[in-house]
Parts: C-alpha cells; sequence; structure tokens
C-alpha cells in the first residue's frame, strides 16, 4: 500500500445466533467488492458473536468468528445484525456490553432485527431508525421515543439501521459512494447485477446504487444508451435528443433518480470500463483512451487521475507488485 493511500476502514460485526446468512453477506460482499474493484484495501472487518463461538445460522452454514464481543474503548463502526429470536439471545450481559461499546463508537448499526436490539439497550433513543416492514407497527408502539419510518435505511447521525438483507445491500453501496465516489458504488453494484426492489424488470437497464431509484423509464432508457456509446459518447444534447426530452429535463430527471448528473454517471461508466481494461489487459494506454471515449492518451490520463488518485500506469504498477494481484483478486489477463 502506497503511503498515501489511507488505512483501510475496519467494521466489526457482532453476529447474533439465528442471523440469515445472506444478512451477513450483504454487509460484507460489497465491502470485499470495493476492495477488489478499487484494488486496493478500503476495507477490512472483524466478526464477533456473543460467546465466541461460530454463529449457526438459520441455513445451517455456520458463521467463523474473530472471537467473543468484549469491546473496549474501540472507534470502530459497530453493526449488530440480528434475523431471528432476537429476545432470546438479548441477555443484559450482551446489552450491557452494547451499551458500554456505543459509547466510544463512531457509528452504531442496527441491521435487521438488530436495530430491536439496539433499541432495548435506548441506544436509538431519539433518533430515526426503520427495520423490516412487518415489524414497523409493534417497534413503535414498544419503543414510542424512536422516530419510526418506514425507509429501506436509515442513516442518522451516529446510528444506522435497515429494513432486511436487500436493503442493508443498498446501505452499504450508498455508504461506499459516500466515503468513495458515485463511480466505484455504480461499479461495485454492477457486479451484483443488481436491481432495487420495487422497480419493474422491464424499467431497469442498470445495476443501482444505494440510492438509485430507477422508477422513471426515461432515465433507465438514458443510461441503457450511454453503455451502447462508450467508444463514442455522445453529447447530453444528442442523448437527450434520443429519449425525446430537452437537456434540462434530463438533467432534473438524473438528479431526482440517482442524486448525480447525466455527466457524472456517462463518465463513471466510461472511466470503469477504462479501469477494467487497464487492470484485465495488456493494451497500450493509447487503445484504452480510444476504446473508451477520450480523444488522447493525455486526456485519459488526466481524467484517470482526477478520478482515481493514480495514473494508468501506477494502477499496472501497483496491481503487479507481489502479492497485490492475488490479494485484491484482479489478476491482469495473458495473451
Amino acid at each position: 500500500m502506497s503511503e498515501r493511500t489511507p488505512p483501510p476502514t475496519v467494521l466489526d460485526l457482532l453476529v447474533m445466533p439465528e442471523t440469515n446468512l445472506i444478512l451477513v453477506a450483504s454487509v460484507i460482499e460489497p465491502l470485499r467488492l470495493a476492495n477488489r474493484v478499487s484494488g486496493l484495501e478500503l476495507y477490512d472487518w472483524r466478526i464477533f458473536s456473543p460467546d465466541g463461538r461460530p454463529i449457526e445460522t438459520k441455513s445451517h452454514i455456520p458463521v467463523p468468528v474473530d472471537g467473543a464481543f468484549r469491546p473496549g474503548s474501540e472507534e470502530n463502526p459497530l453493526y449488530v445484525l440480528s434475523s431471528h429470536n432476537w429476545q432470546r439471545h438479548a441477555t443484559s450481559e450482551v446489552k450491557r456490553l452494547l451499551a458500554k461499546s456505543a459509547r466510544h463508537r463512531s457509528v452504531v448499526a442496527g441491521i435487521e432485527s438488530g436495530a430491536w436490539l439496539l433499541a432495548d439497550t435506548a441506544l436509538l433513543d431519539n433518533f430515526s431508525a426503520t427495520l423490516h416492514w412487518e415489524d414497523h407497527d409493534e417497534f413503535a408502539a414498544a419503543y414510542p421515543q424512536v422516530h419510526t419510518v418506514r425507509e429501506r435505511f436509515v442513516i442518522d447521525s451516529k446510528r444506522i439501521t435497515t429494513g432486511g438483507a436487500l436493503p442493508t445491500l443498498d446501505l452499504m453501496l450508498e455508504l461506499i459512494r459516500r466515503r468513495h465516489g458515485y463511480s466505484l458504488a455504480l461499479e461495485v453494484s454492477r457486479q451484483f447485477i443488481y436491481e432495487q426492489g420495487g422497480v419493474r424488470s422491464d424499467a431497469t437497464a442498470m445495476p443501482s446504487t444505494g440510492s438509485i431509484r430507477l422508477a422513471d423509464p426515461r432515465v433507465s432508457q438514458a443510461m441503457r444508451v450511454m453503455e451502447e456509446h462508450i467508444e463514442q459518447p455522445l453529447s447530453l444534447v444528442r442523448l437527450a435528443r434520443r429519449i425525446g426530452l430537452s437537456e434540462r429535463r434530463l438533467q432534473s430527471l438524473f438528479i431526482a433518480a440517482i442524486g448525480a448528473a447525466p455527466h457524472i454517471h456517462y463518465l463513471a461508466l466510461r472511466l470503469n470500463a477504462a479501469r477494467r481494461k487497464v487492470i484485465e489487459t495488456r493494451l497500450a494506454f493509447a487503445d484504452i483512451a480510444a476504446a473508451t471515449g477520450f480523444n488522447s492518451a493525455s486526456a485519459f490520463s488526466r481524467s484517470y487521475r482526477a478520478h482515481f488518485h493514480e495514473s494508468p500506469s501506477e494502477t499496472r504498477q501497483r496491481l503487479q507488485s507481489p502479492g497485490m494481484a492475488s490479494q485484491s483478486g484482479l489478476v491482469p489477463k495473458r495473451d
């Protein structure tokens, strides 16, 4: 890792017994993919159980752990994962340790039924929170001091809550976007070939990042056209005309749908495609520039560096260093 690369963000996961395996994966897999796609160790995680024994999930596939949850004064974000029968495992000792640990943590997150455990420990008092839709009314009645809302996930200052496995995936993509930018979040979501819930399958052409709501088929159509014109990008005026919109209207629809202007999304698509070619092939940078719609190798290199904080040659050199290619999972393809 170079001197200018910050240390990885470390998350501590307290996984309660009877947690669904997919819930654990929905937290860890986006982080693993962010590392793989970036070629950097952006994230690391530690998994704990209440007693230090592997977690027996509801699918009967155990989750190995790093040890028992015995927190000190760690400041790492703490994610509490729980699915079924949270009350059975919410012992007074677990709640005491949670309350003690929360005093130091930068963030405490209740993932699915983890929200119940946080609320029962008074860690959600006066915060907004969400949880699985089936439990909304019961939760709101049990904890009136919590502002319970019907959302997929909620980030409220130092507290985070989610409503299930796929909303947790939404959350992790959004956190990646906030910390490392739209481009990386987009590429991680594309690795899942992931479409958010509540969106018609025929209305979307692109996987979503954490905040994307592609209910408007015109945004979806514009994204599809962008995908088809990576090598020879269209101007926004021509793109809007293809969709039957004005440029201003296309801009407003993108902002409403994904929180980013169309040119931001288009550039992210092109640079992500270029980065894959830098990593996975031995193509000359001039050829990569031409294949991803840049007028020259120098223009490509400037944009690449501004986006990824290193030059294309630095990316290749770093990933070809001993151990880095296998660690990242991004091994350049052989001719």
